[in-house]
């Protein structure tokens, strides 16, 4: 498996360049060549399945020339020992795939925590230190925080824009320590996202330290994002129906990890790309024109990103088409408003608590299936536990929310972060300082 840039197809680098150097030089974005094709028959073999199993199975087809097989499966194994069920709202019809049962419960476990065993693995066998740069608008640093928290060899910076996050959220970032440093910026989410991507280019920084991204601009966090998709696919298959994904979207990481297994052959009739009022992909969707923009801060705060990194992997996937985008995948946004009515409508008819964003997918879903009027079933992806945004869900729903254990332990410790002014060389002086 090779790896190329979206600027330039024709250079290729090894995986293990692509995982520790995440962002290629041409500040293009990494894609792997060639995408194995599963073919028919493996999607009829996965239905009892875990997700560890798919997983390794994924791997196998995608990395066996380079791990060998009892190290994927050690690999695997060892980064999901947790799974990812689908929970009937309506059997055959509306349903979620529940992605919070990792250890920060958010769905970024799966990608952090597959990552930190890849890097682990390369770490081990190269004896060298890499230092990862992080973004978050919410759920990625926790994921990160807690996936890499004590890996030998690795140092993780996690930067996430100042009182834009839950208060949970953000005891994930900021009280793990170790060889976990939380920067808190004063900004936004893109401002966060430009400072590490300038960091990538920067010549002199790079000369210093071994720099690599656990965002999602790393290819490496979208890959096993793949794997809940095949494992969804393996739970509803018995309904005989063709199957739709709706995701709540932010950085697009997500849909575009889903569109890669897609492209590998399983059998996906539709996407639905569900965002908040940073809706620059939906909007896209309709006009043909991709119009970034500042962005806006919102209840479902991790999908507050009004330039979306991985729009340039999605585009790409589709072969730049406009037409060929719009017919595999729909786009709708909510607002708050709309937001917390969602949230108290699905408690009302489904007795299902959600967090804002998964609520934003399973409304965008219902909305597709009106419109469409398909027979389809329909697999809403459940990005967070609501116990993550407590005290919104306690006050739409009107009741109490169970905080589970692993997160409840962190409420009374206390947070240690560095707050830097939303510019570059803050955060650079600040970085170089504290991995003195």
């Amino acid at each position: 498996m090779r790896f190329y840039s979206t600027n330039n197809p024709q250079a290729t680098v090894s995986a293990e360049e692509a995982l520790f150097h995440s962002m290629p030089s041409d500040k293009g974005l990494y894609m792997p060549t060639p995408l194995p094709q599963l073919g028919a028959g493996f999607f009829e073999r996965i239905a009892g399945q875990s997700l560890a199993e798919i997983g390794f199975a994924i791997s196998e087809a995608l990395f066996s020339n380079e791990i060998s097989q009892a190290d994927l499966e050690e690999l695997t194994h060892r980064s999901f020992p947790f799974d990812t069920p689908v929970v009937n709202l309506e059997p055959g019809t509306t349903s979620v795939l529940e992605l919070f049962h990792g250890p920060s419960l958010a769905f970024k476990d799966v990608g952090a925590r597959y990552m930190a065993a890849l890097m682990s693995y390369y770490s081990n066998r190269n004896d060298k230190e890499v230092n990862i740069l992080v973004a978050t608008s919410g759920d990625t640093g926790g994921a990160v925080a807690m996936g890499f928290h004590n890996v030998p060899g690795v140092r993780v910076s996690i930067l996430y824009p100042s009182g834009r996050v839950s208060d949970l959220q953000e005891k994930q970032l900021t009280t793990l320590g170790g060889n976990v440093q939380a920067f808190e910026v004063d900004g936004s989410f893109d401002d966060c996202q430009a400072i590490v991507k300038q960091a990538f280019i920067d010549a002199e920084l790079n000369t210093n330290l071994s720099l690599s991204s656990a965002n999602s601009i790393n290819i490496f966090r979208l890959i096993p994002q793949g794997f809940y998709y095949v494992r969804a696919y393996g739970q509803v298959r018995q309904y005989g129906k063709p199957v739709v994904f709706s995701t709540p979207s932010g950085n697009f990481g997500n849909l575009s990890a889903g569109v890669i297994v897609q492209q590998m052959g399983l059998p996906v009739s539709h996407f639905i790309a569900a965002t908040n009022l940073n809706h620059v992909v939906p909007s896209y969707i309709k006009s043909g024109q991709y119009l970034p923009k500042e962005s806006v801060a919102t209840i479902s705060n991790a999908m507050d990103v009004g330039s979306p990194s991985n729009f340039v992997r999605l585009a790409h996937l589709y072969g730049d088409d406009h037409d060929r985008f719009k017919a595999q995948m729909s786009g709708y946004f909510y607002n708050d408003e709309e937001t917390r009515a969602g949230m108290k409508r699905i408690f009302d008819v489904y007795n299902y608590v959600a967090c804002p964003h998964t609520a934003i997918g399973i409304m965008a879903l219902e909305a597709y299936q009106k419109e469409k009027k398909q027979d389809v079933v329909g697999v809403s992806l459940a990005t967070a536990h609501p116990a993550k945004f407590k005290p919104l869900v306690e006050e739409v729903l009107g009741r109490p929310v169970d905080v589970p254990e692993r997160l409840a332990i962190l409420a009374d410790r206390p947070k240690q972060s560095i707050r830097i002014p939303a510019q570059y060389d803050a955060f650079k002086e600040s970085l170089l300082q504290t991995v003195a």
